[in-house]
């Protein structure tokens, strides 16, 4: 067995040979837009065409549902044993591990994830989401409340319908496992809409999802344009559930659409501007500083839990800094095939003019760059960004206040626990936050202080299936992961017997 996969492949060489998935996914099988619609999809490593991909248009959509429809109405999946759908889902992570580098190769392809996070990170991610609902999907039971002699009540959980899952393109399969996993565990179906940017993973997964045994129409997957496929599916009247992961501007836009159609239920993870917060105390400065570069640099900084904001006490803020500048050093971008890539290119053109006119404002409004703030590697074709800190941001900076969405730390100097909590809690997002401290009383004190759906003390980005993930004020509501997702999923059904 090779001890270091990702080491050992050839992934250039791999990528010259791969095959690309052309078509859409809908009913159990690929095909072409109805209208014969394609989209060239671009390579984010160098900007080169991977392949021309069928563009799913309204009627696509509508195809996908009716399936979707038919399968939850009429199919076997929402009336199999909870085991049987388990047992699916266990198979179902088995072939996605035994394909994990060629998945892995397109997800790094279509949007630069370095190799080794999609291989390492990503897939695993997705594998470990399948097994955990598969593991659940027999686990979840009903209640008998108290009545009187000759009655009998049930509360039951049923599958909620047809589910519309809008992804993004960041981390395209872990966000859209952690919502058609716990979907299909539930027996509900699936209509999935990848982001523009990164639609090839997907399908591929979708082909093993019926080669594990999902039947027909279980799990559709869209290729398309969120303003006319999302749109489309947020306002369909015979989606039931709607679940989105991206910006807050959009997630307007979907309990808008669910207000004018069905009143479909929706959940929304949305934006962060997430504070890692290093107290003077911090068990070890050097390690908090070295995860602090991690939290903004690992993924391009295109996380919404990125910890773009770092709260540092005066104390130790020249030290602080100082090593995450020379360890940006080590995340200065490359080609995201080889193997040693820690950061690679943003997802696209598009995504590098709008972090560097967040940078040009955030600059001209008095930020002053630490290191980095540049464009590198152009004449690959690619949009690469230098790991980017800036310092002296007001708290009115957009640097501060805006989601970037790209490898750029905003540097926030405090003097004690109190200002520290202030600063951190001063942005209408509330996703994730950190705090580094060496005191059991402050870190309690301090992570209940926190408006967030995630707090990590003395860490950053931990955490397991078991637990929930998901945010508070502009970051949304509703939740991923865990045993609570399948709440989403599912309908409580009173049954009230009399039977004497």
């Amino acid at each position: 067995m090779v001890s270091d996969p990702v080491a050992a492949t050839d992934w250039r060489q791999l990528a010259a040979g791969t095959s690309i998935p052309e078509g859409i996914f809908v009913g159990g099988e690929r095909r072409a837009a109805i209208d014969g619609s394609t989209r060239a999809v671009n390579s984010a490593r160098d900007s080169s065409t991977l392949v021309k991909l069928a563009w799913a248009q309204p009627a696509d959509a509508d195809a996908a549902v009716a399936a979707a429809r038919q399968a939850f109405d009429h199919g076997p999946w929402p009336r199999l044993h909870p085991r049987a759908r388990g047992e699916i889902l266990q198979h179902f992570a088995n072939l996605v591990d035994e394909h994990r580098s060629e998945i892995a190769l397109l997800i790094s392809l279509e949007m630069g994830k370095p190799i080794r996070d999609a291989y390492q990170i990503e897939l695993r991610a997705l594998i470990r989401c399948l097994r955990f609902y598969g593991e659940l999907a027999d686990k979840e039971s009903g209640e008998i409340t108290p009545t009187e002699e000759g009655e009998l009540s049930l509360v039951t959980r049923e599958p909620a319908g047809v589910v519309a899952a809008v992804v993004p393109w960041n981390f395209p399969l872990t966000l859209g496992g952690w919502k058609f996993a716990p979907a299909l565990a539930a027996g509900c179906t699936v209509v999935l809409k990848t982001a523009e940017q990164s639609p090839l993973s997907m399908q591929r997964v979708a082909e093993l999802g019926v080669m594990a045994g999902l039947p027909p129409g279980v799990f559709n997957v869209l290729s398309g344009d969120g303003a006319v496929v999302g749109r489309h599916l947020g306002e369909h009247p015979d989606v039931d559930v709607l679940t989105f992961t991206g910006s807050t501007e959009v997630g307007r836009h979907f309990l808008r659409y669910s207000a004018d159609s069905n009143l479909k239920r929706v959940y929304l993870e949305l934006g962060g501007k997430s504070p890692n917060i290093i107290l003077a105390d911090a068990p070890d400065l050097d390690a908090a500083a070295d995860a602090a570069a991690w939290a903004i640099f690992f993924n391009s900084g295109e996380m919404c839990t990125a910890g773009s904001r770092l709260v540092v006490h005066a104390d130790v803020a020249d030290r602080v800094v100082e090593r995450i500048v020379d360890a940006s050093a080590q995340w200065f971008p490359a080609d995201p095939l080889l193997p040693d890539t820690k950061m690679g290119p943003l997802v696209d053109e598009r995504s590098l003019r709008r972090v560097l006119g967040h940078l040009d404002r955030g600059l001209a409004e008095g930020g002053s760059l630490r290191v980095g703030g540049h464009r590198v590697l152009a004449e690959t074709g690619g949009a690469y960004l230098e790991p980017t800190v800036v310092t002296g941001a007001a708290p009115h900076n957009p640097l501060v206040r805006e989601e970037i969405f790209g490898p750029v730390l905003a540097v926030q100097v405090v003097r004690d626990e109190v200002e520290a909590v202030r600063v951190a809690g001063d942005t209408p997002y509330g996703l994730a936050a950190a705090l580094w401290t060496s005191d059991l009383g402050t870190a309690h004190r301090v992570s209940r202080a926190l408006r967030a759906g995630t707090v990590w003390v003395n860490c950053y980005e931990e955490g397991d299936m078991a637990v929930p993930f998901g945010g508070v004020k502009l970051s949304g509501f509703g939740r991923d992961k865990s045993r609570h997702a399948l709440e989403e999923y599912t309908n409580l059904k009173t049954t009230w017997i009399r039977y004497d």
